[in-house]
C-alpha cells in the first residue's frame, strides 16, 4: 500500500509521520453501512464524489476495509469491517498487501513527501500491475485513487481498460471532488456514489469534539464542511482573511498589485495552497453578493454581511456571473504551472472593474 504523510484533496491532514487511519465520521455510518449490505453487487469501479471537506478519502478506505475484511459477514455489525482481524489490523496500519492507495505524492531522495502536480501515468501502470497479481489473502484486490482528477490525460487514459475489463475479485474506487474534470470515457466506465453530507447539528458536533472555537462562523465560511472547517481553525488563516475582507468590501481604494505582493514571498508551494484559499474567499464573497442582490443573507461570509450589502448594490448582476465563473476555472487550473502572485494580482483587478464598470453606467 501506497503510505502518504498526508491527504491530498483538502480535506484531512494525519498527524503521523506517514498513514494514519481514521474510521469512518458519523455523518458517514448510515450510508456505508447501506452501501456495504449490498456488498454482492459491489460495483468494481466506483466513483465517490462529493464537496472538499466532507471525509470522501475516508469514506473510501472505510469501504476497502470491509471489502478485505477476512471475519464472516454474518459476525460482522451492518456489513462494516470486524477492525479486529489480520486483514482489518494491515488496513489500519497502511501495509496491506492486497490494497494500494494512489495520490500524488513522490519521496525524494532525502525521505521528504512532496505533493505533485498530477498523478502521473507511472502511477497508474503501477495500480494495473497490481490489480492482475492474485490477491495475497485470499479475499480480493482494492485499489483507491484520490483524488481522481488530479490523473493527467495519459493517467486516465492508461486506466480506461482496467475500468472496462477489472480483474475478477477486484475492486477500484476513484474518489473525486471535481469529478466534472475526468474525462467522459473514465465516467461512463463507473458508477457513481455521492458521499453523504454531515448536516450542520453533525457538523458543529464533530467541530466541539475537536476542539475547535467559534464553530459556527468555521462552518458557514467552508459551506457546511466541517473537515474544512477544521483546518481553517488558524489565527493566521482567520487574520488573513480578514484582511482580505476588508480590502475586498473598498474595490474602489483596493490597489490589486501592492496587496497582491504583500499576499506572496512564501515557497512555490506555499503560495499555491495560499491561492487555493484565496480562490475559496472569492468564490464565497461573490456567491454572498449575488444572494443579497438577490434579497437572500450571505452564507459564506456572514459575519460581513453590513459589508457586503452596499457592494451588492452597486455590482452589475451579470458582470458578477461572469467574475464567478473567472474563478471557477481558475480554480480548475490551480494544479498546472503558474504563478500565483500574478494569479491574485489578475483576479483583483478584475473584481476592481466590476465597480467601477457599475459607476460609468
Amino acid at each position: 500500500m501506497v503510505r502518504s504523510r498526508k491527504a491530498v484533496d483538502n480535506e484531512e491532514e494525519a498527524s503521523a509521520p506517514f498513514f494514519e487511519w481514521q474510521d469512518a465520521y458519523p455523518w458517514q455510518r448510515a450510508a456505508l453501512q447501506a452501501r456495504l449490505r449490498q456488498r454482492a453487487s459491489w460495483p468494481q469501479a466506483l466513483l465517490i464524489q462529493g464537496a472538499a471537506g466532507i471525509g470522501k478519502r475516508v469514506l473510501a478506505l472505510n469501504a476497502a476495509r470491509a471489502l478485505l475484511c477476512e471475519k464472516e459477514e454474518t459476525e460482522r455489525a451492518q456489513g462494516e469491517a470486524c477492525g479486529v482481524c489480520e486483514s482489518c489490523h494491515y488496513v489500519a496500519m497502511g501495509q496491506h498487501p492486497d490494497l494500494m492507495l494512489i495520490e500524488p505524492l513522490e519521496r525524494d531522495p532525502s525521505g521528504e513527501v512532496k505533493v505533485l502536480d498530477a498523478i502521473p501515468v507511472d502511477a497508474i501502470r503501477r495500480l494495473i500491475d497490481f490489480m492482475q497479481v492474485t490477491s495475497h489473502r485470499q479475499r480480493a484486490k482494492v485499489a483507491v485513487i484520490v483524488p481522481a482528477e488530479r490523473m493527467n490525460a495519459a493517467a486516465a487514459n492508461a486506466l480506461l481498460k482496467t475500468l472496462e475489463e477489472p480483474p475478477s475479485g477486484s475492486a477500484l474506487m476513484l474518489v473525486a471532488q471535481q469529478w466534472q474534470r475526468l474525462p467522459a470515457t473514465v465516467l461512463s466506465r463507473c458508477q457513481r456514489w455521492t458521499a453523504p453530507y454531515p448536516s450542520t447539528e453533525e457538523a458543529l458536533a464533530f467541530l466541539r469534539d475537536e476542539g475547535v472555537d467559534g464553530a459556527e462562523q468555521l462552518l458557514a465560511q467552508t459551506g457546511g464542511a466541517p473537515l474544512a472547517a477544521r483546518e481553517r481553525f488558524d489565527p493566521e488563516q482567520q487574520a488573513l482573511r480578514q484582511a482580505w475582507q476588508k480590502a475586498l468590501a473598498q474595490p474602489h481604494r483596493l490597489s490589486p498589485y501592492a496587496l497582491a505582493q504583500a499576499w506572496a514571498g512564501g515557497s512555490r508551494d506555499d503560495n499555491k495552497q495560499r491561492l487555493a484559499r484565496f480562490i475559496e474567499v472569492m468564490i464565497g464573497w461573490t456567491v454572498d453578493l449575488a444572494r443579497i442582490h438577490g434579497g437572500g443573507a450571505a452564507r459564506y461570509h456572514a459575519e460581513c454581511q453590513e459589508m457586503l450589502r452596499p457592494l451588492a448594490a452597486a455590482v452589475a448582476p451579470s458582470a458578477l456571473f461572469h467574475y464567478h465563473h473567472s474563478l471557477l476555472r481558475q480554480r480548475r487550473w490551480l494544479n498546472h504551472p503558474l504563478q500565483p502572485r500574478l494569479v491574485v494580482e489578475a483576479l483583483l483587478i478584475e473584481y476592481r472593474t466590476l465597480f467601477a464598470h457599475r459607476q460609468k453606467q
